[in-house]
């Protein structure tokens, strides 16, 4: 363990990740089931970016959040599945200090942006159920680049806060991280100094950050039930509320787990739940991403379809010649 020497006292100046095991077998298996999950949650949001940048009749709104939240789920995913693999392949588990805060800042910046998106959408699916009428007028480019740029500057102020806290904290002795990235919980358990203001503004002001959002998404849904029951077609009710049902798992699973792992007493917390949750979050929920928001669209699917039909052809020409 490497220690920096400062006026008083030692601290780390690298962390130990430990992972999701330590039996050999186990990590063999848990590396071949994060790569696989990597692969696809990296392909499939990159096919939907390239359907919809393709396809004109998609350069709506919609699609244009769609393709935000997929370029963040890559990222987030990114933040924290390479390392785990490197690490595996390099046969080594340690982070640097620097390294370590960089990651969190990432995930704080991304989490907030799935976070965003989520609700944006929401919105976007409001004003589409209940003002049909008005759509094209009340979301307009300016407002939709408005709102994202509004997320992302959100974002990366509430990552850079929570850093800048991290920061100024000390590791004097223990530097063993059992979690398979440099998550704030886990962090926050190894310093040596007091924490009381960290655990402060994730209670306070980082839940805030996390509420607001969902409760305009319940806001949002609220609206769209009261309108879709308005639908005389049974068969229209069901379409509608079927798309609402799996936006809302979704949301369920993503705010359930952050809320499950960052919204409760140090205290509470058992690292094994921590790292099942998080995983859930971080690796599990950008991979279903694709498949919840966008492969049971008709128009995207038909999108999907150009792309990869386009793509099976140019090879078999190339074959051929």
């Amino acid at each position: 363990m490497q220690l920096r020497r400062g006026a008083n006292q030692s601290s780390v100046s690298e962390f130990l990740l430990l992972g999701l095991s330590r039996q050999p077998q186990e990590q063999q298996l848990l590396f071949l089931l994060f790569l696989t999950m990597y692969l696809a949650t990296v392909l499939g949001n990159l096919l939907i970016l390239l359907a919809i940048s393709v396809d004109s009749r998609l350069h709506i709104p919609m699609y244009f959040f769609l393709c935000n939240l997929s370029f963040v789920d890559i990222c987030f995913s990114s933040t924290t599945v390479p390392k785990v693999l490197a690490n595996h392949i390099l046969g080594r588990q340690t982070i640097s200090f620097s390294g370590c805060l960089m990651q969190m800042y990432f995930l704080f910046e991304f989490a907030d942006m799935d976070n965003f998106l989520l609700a944006v959408m929401a919105y976007d699916r409001f004003v589409a159920v209940c003002h049909p009428l008005h759509y094209s007028a009340k979301m307009t480019p300016q407002l939709c680049a408005l709102l994202v740029t509004g997320s992302w500057v959100t974002a990366s102020l509430n990552a850079l806060l929570h850093t800048l806290l991290m920061a100024r904290l000390s590791f004097c002795a223990d530097n063993a991280i059992p979690h398979f990235f440099c998550d704030v919980t886990p962090l926050l358990k190894l310093s040596c100094s007091d924490t009381h203001l960290s655990e402060v503004m994730i209670l306070t002001e980082g839940a805030l950050i996390m509420i607001t959002p969902f409760v305009c998404i319940l806001a949002s849904y609220v609206c769209i039930t009261c309108a879709v029951l308005r639908i005389p077609s049974t068969k229209g009710r069901w379409k509608a509320f079927s798309t609402c049902g799996s936006h809302l798992a979704m949301v369920s699973l993503f705010y359930g787990t952050i809320i499950a792992v960052y919204f409760n007493p140090l205290s509470s917390h058992s690292s094994e739940k921590d790292t099942v949750a998080t995983v859930m979050y971080t690796v599990v929920t950008p991979m279903l991403n694709p498949f919840i928001y966008s492969l049971r669209n008709r128009d995207l699917k038909r999108a999907l379809g150009k792309v990869v039909g386009r793509k099976m052809f140019s090879v078999s020409g190339d074959n051929q010649n």
